[in-house]
């Protein structure tokens, strides 16, 4: 990977951040968090999982330091953004599997995750270990549609895959050939 192109990738990444930080708290319903799922499914489907999982560690890192968010943020997020990026290169670009691996990683794994973090390291009580998979699910739903309609209509107009060959350095390649 050329100079240039690790420079967009963390130029991108650092806004995706920067969106996800920003958006979470003002478009929140209580005990969700469906803009976190928007930005996990879209960076997982321009760049892969690992930056899809390194955003989703950063949000909520910064979520809980700023924002005083309990460990949710981290539990809830980091299954999903692992399994949207996975499954999506895996079924080689469908956009639906982004989302089901995001809806699955967090509604499902997340969720289950979730409570014994909040158990045993947060101290609450009268937890069950389904508690959390009702809201995580209804949230990842939100967020999935969203993302899904987003990244159909980048596909359709053609962007969707300018954007992810301009992160891969596809585009710079060509560009240099010609």
């Amino acid at each position: 990977m050329k100079k240039s192109n690790k420079l967009l990738r963390m130029v991108m990444l650092a806004m995706f951040v920067a969106m996800g930080v920003v958006i979470s708290p003002i478009l929140r319903v209580e005990g969700m968090c469906p803009m976190a799922h928007l930005i996990n499914i879209t960076c997982a489907v321009f760049m892969g999982p690992v930056y899809s999982i390194t955003c989703a560690v950063l949000i909520g890192i910064i979520r809980m330091m700023i924002m005083g968010i309990p460990p949710l943020a981290l539990t809830g997020a980091v299954f999903g953004a692992a399994l949207s990026g996975i499954l999506y290169r895996l079924s080689k670009g469908k956009i639906i599997a982004a989302v089901l691996g995001e809806i699955f990683g967090t509604g499902v794994i997340g969720a289950i995750v979730s409570y014994p973090v909040m158990t045993y390291l947060w101290g609450k009580e009268g937890l069950t270990w389904f508690f959390y998979v009702p809201s995580f699910i209804m949230g990842t739903l939100i967020g999935g549609s969203i993302a899904l309609v987003l990244l159909l209509h980048l596909k359709h107009a053609g962007v969707l895959t300018k954007i992810q060959n301009s992160l891969s350095g596809e585009e710079i390649e060509r560009k240099k050939a010609a």
